[in-house]
């Protein structure tokens, strides 16, 4: 049976989408942010549609989608995304003459149902569609400032190594699909645990393949090259866009794969995750000591923070249900508070860069002198990205690392601790700039826009909520995680029903 309904918020979405696109073309007079405030109702009302859909028994469309509490977490978190960026984007906007406003927002809302579907998708080509709709709205909104040369540069080499990237996923597919005979997640795993003992070359070179494939899509060194130019040449709210959605469906889609086609070839692809989160955390934090644009600053602290997470993907492959369950709940959790804090930072950036337009981070001298509220939210999501106490990151990356560590994960995991001290340096560099140094130029207060100040301040709320009491946001994440290792959910997954 086709059950349509399960498609409701997206319709939502998309239906929003195509509606300020429609108002654009046919009353090109409308006030920009009124297409801003219509896509963050729209954003809304999809969340509202999709908290209907929690704590419900899991239901398979056709064998090719599963909505279940996993799959709500991701599209919950979209719909917040979009929210947040769509208003983000209303004043910094106004500032950029040739943007297609109608598009920019469209856009917003088709890469967030794009998520939606790597998150619930149990067949590879279903996964694939959905990775490429969610990777061209990308390269669109990174080169939307059409007479930007930046924007344009970036555009292309994202959208040139993009290509790259989904020509190795795809070939990856491909293998799995000829060793498997199906791309089902459900059929890959019984067709691979029912095959004959010993390493299938195919299979380890299909397996590698796809890990480059969604490796590229998270950041991941090292392939990770595209990132640094992405971000400093997209729209500053698109960068936040980069940051937080981009890396939330990579990680839905990598979780929803290696825990279920590929958890019966642990032992192939594990270490692999275990040496490429080791690598990234690294190349991350070291890389981004040297850099003093601020867009390009976030990209490296990104790429650290992907590190982290993928420690638990390999603490996946481990083959205990428990450690699957925390490892997972422990990402989940995590991504909620860097999602937080990164949409925090890029609220007070947006007002700062609006006011000097300089996006250097020489350019937040004297901040807290000229605007101290943006300089306290700016200190405190940086605190957070650091670990420390109080804030979101200490909480989530607390349980990141504790859901994560097995005897064979232990090193990686004091890796991450050490990486951790070494982001503390670049970030009190940041923040030494806007308490220790006179400002440049005028020196006077200014007031922020209210809907940036709004973000702000119930952003920074979330970010000391989340590292003082981190319980709801904790069993939210549990919840989310149970699925993905729950029988029932499973077979559901595997009822494939002819068209």
């Amino acid at each position: 049976m086709r059950d349509y309904a399960l498609f409701v918020p997206e319709y939502i979405a998309c239906g929003v989408a195509l509606l300020v696109i429609a108002i654009e073309l046919f009353a090109p007079k409308v006030r920009k942010d009124t297409l801003a405030y219509l896509t963050a109702l729209g954003a809304l009302a999809w969340f509202a549609a999709g908290l209907a859909f929690l704590d419900r028994d899991p239901k398979s469309y056709q064998g090719l989608f599963l909505s279940d509490d996993f799959t709500s977490f991701f599209r919950l978190l979209a719909a917040g995304i979009v929210f947040v960026v769509a208003l983000m984007s209303a004043e910094f906007l106004k500032r950029h003459k040739g943007v297609d406003h109608g598009e920019f927002y469209g856009l917003l809302l088709v890469a967030g149902s794009a998520m939606t579907v790597m998150a619930g998708a149990t067949e590879l080509l279903t996964a694939y569609l959905a990775l490429e709709v969610l990777s061209f709205s990308l390269y669109i909104l990174v080169g939307i400032l059409k007479r930007d040369l930046r924007s344009n540069e970036a555009s292309l080499k994202y959208i040139l190594l993009g290509a790259f990237s989904s020509a190795l996923f795809l070939y990856g597919l491909s293998l799995v699909y000829g060793t498997a005979g199906t791309t089902s997640y459900a059929g890959i795993a019984e067709a691979y645990a029912s095959r004959d003992s010993g390493l299938d070359p195919a299979v380890v070179v299909g397996l590698m393949l796809i890990l480059a494939g969604v490796g590229f899509k998270v950041s991941a060194a090292p392939f990770h090259m595209w990132a640094p130019d992405a971000y400093e040449g997209a729209p500053l709210p698109i960068t936040a866009f980069l940051s937080t959605l981009s890396k939330a469906a990579g990680f839905a889609l990598i979780l929803r794969l290696f825990s279920s086609a590929f958890v019966t070839d642990a032992e192939t692809w594990r270490w692999a995750f275990l040496a490429l989160a080791a690598l990234t955390m690294t190349v991350g934090n070291l890389i981004a000591i040297q850099q003093k644009n601020l867009k390009r600053l976030v990209a490296y602290s990104s790429i650290g923070q992907v590190g982290y997470m993928l420690i638990s993907i390999a603490a996946l492959g481990y083959g205990d249900a428990q450690v699957g369950i925390n490892a997972t709940s422990g990402l989940l959790v995590h991504l909620v508070g860097y999602i937080v804090t990164t949409l925090a930072l890029f609220s007070a950036l947006t007002a700062a860069v609006n006011r000097t337009g300089s996006e250097e981070i020489a350019g937040l001298r004297g901040l807290a002198e000229t605007q101290p509220f943006l300089a306290l939210v700016i200190t405190a999501s940086l605190f957070s990205f650091a670990g420390l106490p109080f804030f979101a990151g200490f909480a989530t990356k607390l349980f990141l690392l504790q859901g994560a560590t097995t005897d064979e994960t232990i090193w990686v995991v004091a890796l991450a601790v050490l990486n951790s001290f070494i982001s503390l340096y670049y970030y009190l560099m940041v923040i030494r700039q806007m308490y220790l140094f006179d400002p440049v130029g005028d020196a006077s207060r200014y007031r922020v826009q209210p809907v940036l100040w709004g973000l702000a301040a119930v952003l920074l709320v979330g970010i000391l909520f989340i590292g003082m009491y981190p319980g709801p946001a904790f069993e939210f994440s549990e919840q989310a995680a149970r699925p993905l290792f729950d029988a029932a959910s499973a077979a559901a997954a595997a009822r494939v029903q002819a068209p």
